[in-house]
């Protein structure tokens, strides 16, 4: 099949064709010839269209095929009395991928189709490789990740998605921006990473002699801009963590965490309903979704369920007083696999997970969580064994994370000594972001949130590959 494409590459230079055309003076899109038609045909306006073949079917002294751009197809008739002999026999060495430019008129054929009559084919690139056999979509998840170009093509959801990412992702800043945030730029290498408990990616800075980590979150140098005065800022950005890959998790990842000075998670929460109500009416024009097979509606308040009341229900006993030994036979109990070096607060989100937050489908915050588990949430007003801290979950999908954030520099260290001294997992001491905190942070809601997640929420995708445009992939036997 490849010999056969360059065969025709090769009699196409014998012909005098430029095979590869520096530019193309395109006049319309598709979508642009569709709708202005009426006014296009009636005129006799000559158009100029481009995109790559996708179709083409002979028929003696005319030829019918399909080109597709960005914006859709449009079908394409060429007669042998119109663009001559010589040219017509280089339409016959087109292949199906190649990229065209047609020059013509546009009517409508007896079957309704809106064409365009060719004066003038140009070949301004062409494909060496064939398209997915017979044009009916590329379905090797493989090789869409690995050829995305390919995926994009061939499958329109694919595109669908993705366009869909572009449009959610400027809807995110359009509501924080009108907000009175501001974005910001933070390093992606840090000399300590923080602001969550994941495992690194680890490299070298050559020029300074340290090792370095890509960073795992963006908080706590967002938050020493809230002690400089910037009272609302938010950062959009590539996380990394060195960690587990399956449907919802991707090593590297996009999240937004946002910050705003003088407020609490409650105020953050009632943000979280207002931005989750924007961007479903923005992208979908309604504030219902469907994803896997489920409904939910976004225009409704949002229900908010007690991390330790809810988990107490299902192990009949008190999370806080369990042991590390009990919660392992406990989840052992309820088939919830953990590691052997899993941490207590690993094994207790374990079960939350399983027991819990995959059976809740309506949007719902998960609130006021152990205080063993998050050293930057700030101590609850209610209750000194818990955080002020929430979950956002949406059909068993967490969502992101978010706290009052604990301000008090004394406490602050304390929470990072007692982590080193119970030897967890990736714990740090930031001793510049505990000086930080020691020039005094004014009371701060924060809030992160996955950025892929979301998109696949909103466009019903059950894959976080299927909404990263080239996920990182072991390399091909």
């Amino acid at each position: 099949m490849l010999d056969s494409y360059r065969n025709k590459l090769d009699r196409l230079k014998e012909m005098g064709v430029e095979p590869y055309a520096y530019r193309w003076d395109r006049s319309h899109t598709a979508a642009q010839v569709i709708a202005r038609f009426e006014g296009l045909a009636s005129d006799k306006t000559e158009v100029k269209v481009a995109g790559r073949l996708i179709s083409r079917r002979e028929h003696g002294k005319t030829q019918f095929g399909h080109i597709q751009d960005s914006s859709g197809k449009i079908q394409l008739y060429l007669r042998k009395d119109t663009i001559g002999d010589e040219v017509f026999q280089k339409v016959s060495l087109l292949s199906l991928g190649d990229i065209v430019g047609a020059k013509g008129e546009v009517f409508r054929t007896k079957t309704g189709e809106i064409t365009l009559l060719v004066k003038e084919l140009v070949l301004l690139a062409k494909s060496l490789r064939p398209l997915p056999e017979k044009f009916h979509g590329l379905k090797d998840v493989e090789i869409r990740y690995r050829q995305r170009y390919v995926d994009l093509i061939v499958n329109p959801d694919s595109k669908r998605v993705f366009l869909a990412r572009a449009r959610l992702i400027k809807l995110l800043r359009d509501f924080f921006d009108k907000r009175g945030f501001i974005e910001v730029e933070t390093p992606t290498l840090q000399p300590i990473y923080g602001g969550a408990a994941a495992r690194p990616f680890k490299t070298f800075y050559n020029v300074l002699e340290q090792e370095m980590f890509l960073r795992i979150s963006d908080e706590l140098y967002l938050k020493r801009l809230i002690v400089g005065g910037m009272e609302r800022v938010y950062e959009l950005c590539k996380d990394f963590r060195n960690e587990g890959l399956d449907r919802i998790h991707n090593p590297e990842f996009t999240q937004i965490e946002v910050y705003q000075a003088y407020a609490d998670y409650n105020d953050i929460m009632i943000m979280v309903e207002k931005l989750f109500r924007f961007l479903a009416s923005g992208l979908l024009g309604k504030t219902e979704i469907t994803f896997d097979n489920k409904t939910v509606d976004f225009g409704k308040p949002w229900k908010r369920l007690k991390f330790v009341d809810a988990l107490a229900e299902k192990l009949e006993a008190n999370p806080l007083e369990l042991s590390e030994s009990s919660l392992r036979k406990l989840a052992a109990k309820f088939g919830i696999e953990v590691t052997p070096d899993s941490p207590r607060v690993r094994i207790l989100d374990k079960l939350f997970e399983g027991l819990v937050q995959d059976r809740l489908v309506e949007p719902t915050f998960i609130i006021d969580h152990p205080k063993f588990t998050c050293p930057l949430a700030k101590t609850h007003r209610s209750n000194p064994e818990l955080v002020e801290r929430f979950e956002p979950v949406v059909c068993g999908m967490e969502l992101g994370n978010a706290f009052s954030e604990l301000n008090d520099p004394v406490e602050q260290r304390k929470r990072f000594e007692e982590q080193l001294e119970r030897n967890e997992k990736f714990a740090t001491l930031d001793e510049e972001y505990c000086t930080a905190l020691e020039y005094g942070m004014p009371p701060t809601g924060g809030l992160g949130l996955g950025v892929d997640r979301i998109v696949m929420l909103l466009t019903g995708t059950t894959s976080i590959r299927d909404v990263i445009l080239f996920p990182q992939l072991r390399p091909n036997p």
